[in-house]
């Protein structure tokens, strides 16, 4: 047997019945036949006690005899089975595994913190049972390489400025890197039967001895990149300044006067604070 097999067992109920009409039936003969013979039936009763079963939703019990899988009894209910078979509990419900904050490096080499919340289930018992020695602590294992595996092969974030431009980063392609996140770990779930439900990252975050440097890297590139628009912006308005002095002949200006307007303006367009204006009471003239 190498497949998990699905079997449904004999009503409970009524083989509750039988049980209630030996044993009682027995304790009854004791007293009216005063012998001892009667006592093997209620040994006997007592021996089919141990064949209850109790399933519930989303429950399974794995059956075994002498060490051989008889079968699994997935539909809940109230059943009697062979008072010798042994009966392992492995539930069908969805859990939830939040796996611990991991130490990896990234793509880069850059050290990061990293976990995952994946939800999972069994699907099929006879792996969970037989295939693997605890499934539980096989998802805990394999969930951790897998996230330390996926680490290694994105960049935590893309550094363009140095040449390096990542499609798929763990920071911004979050839909990307969590369906290869789930595909890895179910390929690694799938020979203990474990269905993967969800999976994506929990927690990501710079190591702790780098954080502070990256955090200054990333303040310095958005205020270069929000310089660079400020000086893109700020040339266009005093082209369209010059423009518009020449096109309606306000005033002449000479290349030296201009370059004294571009500068003037460039200074008011791009400081950091507000420019205080100087009133020129005199002529510009001399």
């Amino acid at each position: 047997m190498k497949e998990e097999k699905i079997i449904v067992p004999a009503n409970g109920y009524l083989m509750l019945f039988l049980f209630l009409i030996l044993f009682f039936g027995s304790i009854a003969l004791i007293f009216i036949t005063k012998t001892g013979w009667s006592i093997f039936g209620i040994l006997a009763a007592l021996i089919l006690a141990f064949g209850f079963l109790m399933v519930q939703p989303n429950g399974s019990r794995v059956l075994l005899l002498f060490g051989k899988y008889v079968g699994t009894v997935k539909k809940n209910g109230f059943y009697w089975v062979n008072p010798f078979y042994s009966k392992k509990k492995i539930s069908l419900r969805a859990s939830n595994f939040d796996s611990e904050r991991l130490k990896v490096n990234d793509k880069l080499g850059n050290p990061i913190m990293i976990s995952t919340i994946l939800v999972w289930k069994v699907h099929n018992t006879y792996k969970a049972a037989f295939d693997v020695d605890n499934y539980e602590n096989f998802v805990r294992v394999q969930t951790d390489a897998a996230v330390r595996k996926l680490a290694s092969m994105y960049p935590y974030d893309n550094f363009a400025d140095e040449g390096v431009d990542e499609d798929i980063t763990l920071r911004s392609s979050v839909n990307e890197v969590s369906t290869a996140l789930e595909k890895e770990i179910d390929e690694r779930l799938s020979i203990a039967g474990i269905e993967v439900l969800e999976a994506r990252i929990g927690y990501l975050a710079y190591a702790q001895e780098i954080a502070n440097a990256m955090l200054k890297r990333q303040q310095a590139t958005a205020i270069v990149a929000a310089r660079h628009k400020i000086v893109e912006g700020a040339v266009s308005m005093v082209e369209m300044a010059i423009d518009e002095l020449n096109k309606k002949q306000v005033v002449d200006l000479d290349e030296e006067r201009k370059a004294a307007m571009v500068s003037n303006l460039m200074v008011v367009l791009c400081g950091d604070k507000d420019a205080s204006p100087v009133l020129n009471t005199g002529t510009l003239n001399h």
